[in-house]
């Protein structure tokens, strides 16, 4: 019995007591279980059968059959699907993910590698073990419409779902979390990913809604690695491929004579070690070209020429089908083998939903216009008999992929008007195939960039029609320098229409492949928009283009764009482009550390806001919570508090139940904890932060869980933890966030590695407190090596990063009796930060006086004791200048140095210069002690430690007074005294 194209049942009997009119039917799952009838179906039945659920064979991709005659074409026997060569060497993996499937409810595996890796290999082995045990497999065909896929969410048995090409297919991949979310887990389902990479597609599928993120978080993303990296079992490998492949040839039409089992014993072996060949596909596809020649008597060899690798070998001997296939069609010699070669090019280089559009690609290839429709639907046929359609279109496709890119990548070597004739009426899914498959043809070795120009040229010839999914192309293939050079071109065009970038910016998806062009795209369109009377336009490209160049750390370009925003918004009778621009401005100042000249806009932005009434809340929170963390940053910590206080008021009055309220206050929370950290009030701070990161928890939104304000969240909590004595729960908070942020980098490296390296600082910090040294060593020396290799790419962006990972190796080799490589980190790390600090001094002289005072220490660590002096004298002269320009900001930095060089200069023998630093600094503890209470310890330290010094120099009555003033500031010091 068969339901659609399933078989379901085995008749048993037709019992005569029923009149017929009754059968008793064997399900097929149970037959299935049976070991013996499995064996049956192994020996008569072409390909392997497995059980499919009959209710979603509609939207099933058709296994792999032979038809009626045979194969017609030898390549098909390298199909995955066909498993001719038997599966080895990746057992273990095989398991776990057998093990991964077994588990109770959902869950997600991303298996990623290049074209021939043996994904695809891999997933029918998963398939073949679990079918057994009662699991139904599902392979999505690739014309499988969302909605239908939405079925699958009613599935009873136990459901693997394979999605082959997953980076392409983002729609059926969003219906199908959908459907297990409202499948409920009863039975096991799970998805496993194939791609070929794995960035910028994935992030944006974890992102797309909120059933997303949550099914996907902590989704296994493992990189397969090639098969045959031991060059010693090549050999074997490569003869038991020649073996299958001689048990199968038989199978195709055409291939039936000669003797391949004597032919695969007699082939001498290749040279397994040339590059490649620890791919599967390659190796296995040198074993069918090998046998195909053997049998061909070298006409084939003598053909390709020593240049010529595997994949034309095969396509060779596939021309010799096309050819007497359309000899049998009738085609040839009606029309040219050019003729039918450029349109088995186009079919497979567009595809076509169905016949019609079939129809219109085939009416666009050059020696096919012009004949009758009749004429271009017997070539229609013969592309779909060479390659019979998986599904409803019109035709199949070559396989392996890479036969087909190389096919395609030699027709367009040779005749590149052929894609610029298929882009008229292309349709957008067309043009994106079109890309992918172009950008994948033009990465082959065998074309040395020589498709590279063309692909670009296309690009942006077409720009209309192939522009948006060039942006979406880039972010999937393997090798996006030709669409990036494109869309370069594209935006730096005066004849692309405005409208035209403004549809890209508009579409620009989240990327840090396109991240440089991004700016490029903003750039032009300010220029554009410097044209015309309208200025709302320019006041926000102005902003993209300030926000895009600060992403990428170029501080003093970002600042220019910014403060025209400004000029161009006063201009502007709406308050709310000028607020926003005001805010933009302080903020590119700050980066800069320019943070007194920061207040100006930042305070004019907040008294617009207010201004505006009731009903614009956004505005003036933002507004406030920039007024409050720049006034932190000046050490105003009081009117920080104020403003910050106000922020999150304001947020709750006005409730936060969308997404982006709930994230505003969220922030406005952050900023609040550290204004109430600054002032010495620990304990509501954190309350304030455990409160932000709850929000960040509930919200229901796209990308929130993943969000980098959400880790930021995570490691504030892990540092102000560990600082409060909570070691155990800041180091959780810390393990937590490590987590979180290795996923990201998994996934999308290029954007989240540096968000990685820092919160591997973290946890190194919250390690050290606990005190695990050793461990939290092994912590920060991984983020430090990360932040090299993010160096080594772009310097600019990362050496502040760099420099904050030397500064927490350096104090833990020193912990664990490592001095000199100690040392070695930290002056480094003041050679990094000098050259910051002539490039921007405002931002980072403070950091170099805190390095220069570690040099100090570690010098004195390693004997250098007269060396020692030097650096710290130097900080001292930074923080003095410091302190003279923003006494709020930098009196306490001053203290601190003044109690290092007294120390420094006892070391050195100069007690008298020690004692002078020591007084200074008592003095401005004082002054700091009486308006701000968090000093008083410090005042209370510095004057034990004058008592001390008094004491040597035999000045009793004043120690003894320096002394006691220190107790009653601090008794606990009395305490410390007796011990």
């Amino acid at each position: 019995m068969f339901c659609g194209r399933l078989l379901t049942g085995v008749v048993a009997a037709d019992a005569g007591r029923s009149g017929h009119a009754a059968l008793s039917v064997v399900p097929a799952y149970v037959l299935h279980h049976d070991a013996e009838f499995r064996a049956v179906l192994a020996e008569h039945c072409a390909g392997a059968m497995m059980l499919e659920a009959v209710e979603f064979q509609d939207v099933a991709e058709a296994d792999p059959v032979a038809p009626a005659g045979g194969l017609g074409s030898a390549a098909a026997l390298l199909q995955a699907g066909r498993q001719v060569v038997a599966f080895h060497g990746r057992e273990e993996l095989l398991d776990r993910l057998a093990r991964w499937c077994r588990q109770e409810g959902f869950g997600s595996w991303l298996l990623h590698g290049p074209a021939g890796q043996g994904k695809t290999r891999l997933a029918h082995e998963l398939a073949g073990t679990m079918a057994p045990d009662g699991w139904a497999v599902l392979w999505p065909r690739a014309t499988a419409a969302p909605a239908e896929l939405r079925a699958v969410g009613r599935a009873a048995k136990p459901l693997l779902v394979v999605l082959d090409y997953a980076e392409t297919r983002a729609a059926q991949l969003a219906a199908l979390l959908e459907a297990a979310a409202e499948h409920g887990g009863a039975t096991p389902f799970k998805v496993l990913l194939l791609a070929r990479t794995v960035g910028d597609w994935w992030t944006s599928t974890q992102a797309v809604s909120r059933t997303a993120e949550e099914l996907l978080d902590g989704t296994p993303v493992v990189a397969l690695p090639a098969l045959e990296s031991d060059t010693a079992a090549r050999p074997q490998a490569y003869r038991r491929a020649a073996q299958a492949f001689a048990a199968a040839l038989p199978e195709v039409r055409g291939r039936q004579g000669p003797d391949w089992p004597g032919l695969a014993a007699s082939l001498p072996f290749p040279d397994v070690d040339r590059a490649g060949m620890d791919n599967a596909l390659t190796l296995h596809m040198t074993a069918l070209a090998d046998l195909l020649d053997a049998a061909d008597a070298g006409s084939a060899e003598d053909t390709a020429g020593p240049a010529t690798g595997v994949e034309d070998r095969l396509l060779l001997h596939e021309r010799r089908y096309w050819e007497q296939s359309a000899t049998a069609s009738g085609l040839s010699p009606a029309l040219s083998t050019a003729t039918l070669d450029a349109a088995l090019a186009a079919a497979l280089l567009v595809g076509a939903a169905d016949r019609d559009q079939a129809a219109e690609v085939l009416r666009k290839v050059g020696g096919l216009a012009d004949q009758p429709r009749d004429r271009r639907d017997a070539v229609l046929a013969w592309i779909a008999a060479l390659y019979p359609p998986a599904d409803t279109g019109p035709w199949g496709s070559l396989q392996p992929d890479r036969l087909t890119e190389r096919l395609i990548g030699r027709r367009l070597a040779a005749h590149p008007g052929l894609a610029h004739d298929l882009i008229p009426d292309i349709t957008e899914e067309q043009a994106g195939r079109l890309l992918t498959l172009y950008s994948r043809a033009a990465a082959h070795a065998v074309f040395a960039g020589q498709l590279d120009d063309r692909l670009t040229a296309l690009c942006v010839r077409h720009r209309t029609v192939l522009a948006s999914p060039a942006m979406a192309a880039a972010t999937q293939v393997e090798r996006p320098g030709p669409l990036v050079a494109g869309l370069q071109q594209i935006v730096a065009d005066p004849q692309t229409p405005l409208d035209a970038l403004r549809q890209l910016d508009d579409r620009l998806p989240r990327s840090e492949r396109l991240a440089v062009w991004a700016c490029d795209l903003a750039r032009h369109l300010v220029a554009r928009h410097r044209g015309l009377p309208h200025t709302p336009g320019l006041v926000w490209s102005l902003h993209s283009l300030s926000s895009r160049l600060a992403a990428l750390d170029r501080r003093e370009e970002a600042l220019t764009p910014a403060e025209e925003a400004v000029t161009v918004a006063r201009s502007m009778a709406d308050a709310i482009p000028l607020i926003a621009s005001l805010n933009t401005y302080a903020d590119r100042l700050r980066d800069l550390g320019r943070r007194e000249e920061a207040m100006a806009p930042i305070t004019e932005a907040v008294a617009l806001s207010r201004g505006l009434g009731d009903g614009r809340t956004p505005e003036l929170v933002e507004s406030l919570n920039r007024l409050a963390a720049l006034l932190g940053d000046l050490g105003r910590h009081e009117a920080a508090l104020a403003a910050s206080e106000e922020a999150v008021r304001l947020r709750r009055d006005a409730g936060a139940g969308s997404d982006a309220e709930a994230r505003q206050l969220a922030r406005s929370l952050n900023i609040h904890s550290g204004r109430l950290w600054d002032l010495g009030r620990r304990e509501e701070a954190m309350e304030v932060l455990i409160e932000a990161a709850r929000l960040h928890d509930g919200m229901t939104g796209a990308g929130s869980a993943y969000s980098p304000a959400y880790v930021a969240t995570l490691n504030e909590m892990a540092v102000k933890g560990a600082e409060m004595g909570w070691l155990k729960g800041a180091l959780s908070v810390a393990e937590r966030v490590v987590h979180v942020s290795r996923a990201m980098a998994r996934n999308r490296p290029d954007a989240y590695l540096p968000q990685l390296a820092q919160s591997l600082g973290r946890l190194a910090w919250a390690l050290e407190d606990s005190g695990r040294q050793e461990e939290a060593l092994v912590v920060a020396e991984e983020a430090l090596a990360i932040q090299r290799g993010l160096v080594a790419i772009h310097p600019d962006a990362h050496l502040t990063a760099l420099n904050a990972s030397l500064g927490t190796v350096s104090p833990l080799y020193a912990a664990l009796g490592r001095p000199d490589q100690a040392l070695a980190a930290t002056e480094e790390c003041v050679r990094i930060i000098r050259g910051l600090a002539r490039a921007y001094p405002d931002a980072h002289l403070p950091h170099l006086a805190v390095q220069l005072h570690t040099l100090g220490t570690q010098l004195a660590a390693v004997g250098r004791t007269e060396q020692a002096l030097a650096p710290v004298e130097e900080a001292l002269g930074i923080r003095r200048a410091l302190a003279s320009r923003d006494p709020d900001a930098h009196l306490p930095g001053l203290a601190s140095s003044l109690i290092g060089v007294a120390v420094r200069r006892e070391q050195s023998g100069r007690p008298g210069e020690a004692l002078a630093a020591l007084e200074e600094a008592v003095a401005v503890y004082r002054t700091l002690a009486a308006t701000r209470p968090a000093h008083v310890p410090d005042l209370a330290r510095a004057l034990y430690g004058l008592s001390r010094r008094l004491e040597g120099l035999r000045r009793w009555d004043e120690a003894l007074a320096a002394v006691r003033e220190a107790f009653r500031l601090m008794p606990e010091l009395a305490l410390y005294e007796r011990r």
